[in-house]
């Protein structure tokens, strides 16, 4: 039994108050300090005898936490924010209270349960048979390594005479595509038109032992939301027999909202399929639902064996941990599930409508802005421009001012070598007014 004596009970009070009063308030924008002003403002955290709980969150409060970009503010339209609802958030602190284990049946089927039901909603967006199944992992780079070498270890056992393998992607393929390459030891062809697919794949196929596992596309790209031609690289994929991976991280949570939905035409084809709920669909860090058309492929890669692992495999129960590279997970897909749940899928594709109407009309603004060009035009919710005249060193002051000041976190990226500012559009409580604030400084 947990021993809660009188000063646990005042901790668990102080940390309640804390987390109400920072989900019920504006979250703060913040900024990071120096390591040397940490050193100065927080010392020593770990000592021998401790500093109590309340004085450690005090700290955390005072100190930390301000020194931490809140990547839920309004105006946080750098990288991809992370927007979680509020009963995300809510249902989180339980999972957290709760100690459930996610990675068998056995010790958590009513939570294996919960995550599976909403990766079957997310399937059947995608049009996959409902005999898929998936599971939530870390994040899109531990998602699409999962999906990759299941898909690896599916050509080796169907073609053992090949000893050298490669990835075909596009050029959208986010950087953890090429990090899996690199971790897998296999080589990765970057596809500048997708049109000449067939040709790349009979020419690497042509040299001897040489074979491609799986070829690789972006629905919704970090930096531009450009989404690749799904439909013919999935036709040569699958013409080919390649398993065909779609890389939906950011992209694919525009699947809920019927205005985007014909964009993604083609997913049906795939083997596989990533999306972060913690990017677009409002749960908090950190969630990737990777699913597979057939799990099997993922089980026969992925189960880890061991004798005190013989007893989860015993009545083929689904268990989580045998689709991914992971043993132990926490049950990271709950919060997720709990906030839909809750609110219904109309009121998901409501609030994602909004932040796309939200990027369309700041596209607007900027075309209407006598300094800014638009980049082009949003299909989704990201917004790419430049300003007139301005070198990277000009968006670097002018990004740095901006945080300092308080006003906004947009950082500068590059397209085709050039500079350019982007807004990733993914938080329903972003508003016209947040953008003309921060276009008021341009």
């Amino acid at each position: 039994m947990h021993q809660f004596n009188a000063q646990v009970e005042e901790l668990a009070a102080a940390i309640l108050e804390y987390s109400l009063e920072r989900l019920k308030s504006d979250p703060p924008l913040d900024a990071p300090k120096t390591e040397a002003e940490l050193k100065e403002l927080a010392g020593e955290t770990i000592t021998e005898s401790g500093m109590g709980g309340i004085a450690a969150l005090n700290l955390f409060k005072e100190v930390l936490a301000p020194a931490c970009i809140s990547t839920d503010h309004p105006r946080y339209l750098a990288f991809i924010p992370s927007a979680p609802s509020e009963s995300a958030n809510l249902f989180d602190l339980v999972v957290g209270a709760s100690a459930l284990y996610g990675g068998s049946w056995l010790e958590g089927a009513g939570a294996v349960y919960a995550e599976n039901q909403a990766l079957a909603w997310l399937a059947s967006l995608a049009n996959f048979p409902e005999t898929s199944r998936g599971v939530f992992l870390q994040g899109g780079t531990i998602g699409n390594l999962s999906a990759l070498v299941a898909a690896r270890d599916k050509a080796r056992k169907t073609h053992p005479e090949i000893e050298k393998w490669a990835v075909i992607t596009t050029s959208l393929a986010h950087s953890s595509i090429y990090s899996a390459s690199e971790i897998m030891d296999i080589e990765l062809i970057k596809l500048e038109d997708s049109y000449k697919l067939q040709e790349t794949i009979n020419h690497y196929q042509s040299k001897p032992k040489h074979g491609i596992c799986a070829v690789v596309a972006t629905a919704g790209s970090t930096n531009l939301g450009i989404i690749d031609d799904l439909i013919s690289i999935g036709i040569a994929a699958n013409k080919n027999h390649i398993w065909f991976h779609v890389d939906g991280a950011y992209g694919l949570a525009g699947l809920v909202s019927e205005k985007v939905r014909p964009l993604f035409v083609g997913l049906e084809l795939a083997d596989s399929f990533i999306v972060d709920p913690h990017k677009w669909l409002f749960a908090p860090f950190d969630a990737c639902a990777l699913i597979y058309k057939n799990p099997k492929d993922g089980k026969d890669a992925h189960t880890q064996h061991a004798t005190y692992l013989d007893t989860l495999n015993q009545d083929d129960e689904f268990n989580p941990s045998d689709y991914g590279i992971q043993l132990t997970r926490r049950a990271r897909g709950l919060p997720f599930w709990f906030s839909v749940a809750a609110h219904g899928t109309k009121e998901y594709e409501a609030a994602l409508d909004h932040t796309m109407d939200i990027a369309l009309q700041a596209a607007q603004l900027i075309k209407e802005h006598p300094n800014l060009e638009l980049l082009m035009e949003p299909k989704l919710s990201i917004v790419a421009f430049t300003r007139k005249g301005w070198e990277l060193s000009d968006y670097e002051n002018w990004s740095d001012t901006l945080l300092s000041d308080q006003i906004a976190f947009v950082t500068p990226s590059a397209h085709n070598g050039v500079p350019i500012l982007r807004f990733a559009i993914v938080n329903p409580w972003t508003q016209i007014s947040d953008i003309k604030i921060i276009l008021d400084r341009l």
